[in-house]
């Protein structure tokens, strides 16, 4: 088996194999080293004598190494015996407790003593198996950088004494908003990079969705979890038809819909149905904007009455500068962009998202729209300015231009 064999069961299998070893361990940090030593110890051998079980070779091969670990450290004499039993790895693994276990890591992974960025880079690390490198390059920062996040992450889980266990049912429920939250953050940057060369990530997008997908079979009667995946899905729906050959934006109203996958489509619905009874939640409200979108057969003929409400309800529950702002894009759409404009410089005057290129981008369309083509051409000047993802600064360039 070659390296792309290896790191192909290892994306599969890391969430189990690291669960199964915390548990097993009772140190989170250990369990992660070994399996990555294991990994790395599969590079080698893999290649010349392929294991039958590859998933089982890794467990027992990780075991193998947690044990030297605990062995080497003298104060933990006790804990060696247990652990060097003569038991079979396998014999030490409930299989009706592995989707636990699974679920167990990813609240780990997304504790709330931890900083955002070092629940990203855990929860890509340990529950997504993603390599430092990759990690790094998703994000655009260096692989130290990256590696001194997952080093820091654990060594807080260890000082924090942070349990591997499932919260109780309300923590849980508390906690779970993080656990999106994460998955939420992961996504955005891989639809829409922030910075880069690319517009959008779909490496890093689709990781997101099978975190989520996994996340949902855990935790089944989680409305918010069902919304989140449908978000996912239906905004993923649009990938193939979002840039052009040579990797130029392709705005929505200029897309062919026909690219849009309509399998992605309807998972999307499906999951939307089944956080609909319950009451949509902040990602089920942003699910059934993206499900008007991806139902609509043009701009022209989408139902942007709808949508405005759907924000209005969003901005109620969950508000910010950013769901006033898709508002005002809305109610452009909905009632004209004199309406619109009054909201963007609510913003403005509020001092809402400084720094970001999103106000005078969605202000300098509105001007557009309105005729107003000198003070639209200062703001998409300011906004390509801003804007630190390239492909997305050229559209805001060409825009501003045409204008003169």
């Amino acid at each position: 088996m070659d390296a792309a064999g290896v790191e192909a069961v290892w994306r599969i299998e890391s969430a189990r194999i690291v669960a199964a070893l915390t548990r097993f361990t009772g140190d989170f940090g250990l369990a992660e080293d070994a399996a990555q030593e294991a990994v790395a110890e599969a590079l080698v051998s893999w290649p010349v004598s392929e294991p039958a079980s590859p998933a089982g070779w890794l467990m027992a091969t990780a075991r193998r190494r947690a044990i030297d670990a605990i062995r080497r450290r003298t104060a933990l004499k006790d804990r060696y015996a247990l652990l060097a039993t003569d038991q079979v790895v396998d014999d030490e693994i409930d299989p009706d407790r592995i989707d636990d276990d699974v679920l167990a890591l990813m609240f780990i992974s997304c504790h709330p003593v931890l900083s955002r960025e070092a629940q990203v880079a855990l929860t890509l690390r340990v529950v997504g198996g993603l390599s430092s490198e990759e990690i790094a390059r998703a994000f655009l920062v260096s692989v130290p950088t990256v590696q001194a996040r997952i080093t820091r992450g654990k060594k807080t889980i260890a000082a924090a004494g942070v349990p591997f266990e499932l919260p109780t049912a309300d923590a849980r429920r508390e906690r779970l908003s993080g656990v999106l939250s994460v998955l939420y953050v992961i996504f955005t940057e891989g639809s829409t990079a922030t910075t880069g060369e690319r517009l959008v990530r779909p490496d890093v997008a689709y990781e997101a969705i099978r975190l989520a997908r996994t996340l949902a079979a855990l935790v089944p009667d989680e409305p918010e979890v069902h919304g989140l995946l449908a978000l996912f899905e239906l905004t993923a729906a649009r990938f193939p038809a979002r840039t052009g050959p040579d990797g130029t934006p392709i705005l929505l109203e200029d897309q062919d819909r026909r690219r849009w996958d309509l399998s992605a489509i309807r998972r999307g619905l499906a999951a939307l149905l089944k956080a609909s009874p319950h009451g949509l939640g902040p990602y089920g409200l942003q699910a059934a904007i993206a499900a008007a979108h991806a139902s609509a057969p043009s701009v022209e003929d989408t139902d942007w009455d709808r949508i405005v409400v759907l924000y209005e309800a969003l901005g109620r529950i969950a508000p910010s500068p950013v769901v006033e702002l898709n508002r005002a894009v809305a109610v452009a759409m909905a009632s004209g962009p004199a309406e619109a404009l009054a909201i963007v410089d609510e913003l403005i005057a509020l001092d809402q998202l400084p720094g970001s290129h999103l106000l005078p981008t969605v202000r300098g369309e509105l001007l557009t729209r309105l005729g107003r083509l000198t003070e639209a051409r200062t703001e998409l000047e300011l906004a390509a300015h801003l804007c630190t993802n390239h492909p997305e600064r050229k559209i805001l360039l060409r825009k501003a231009a045409a204008l003169d």
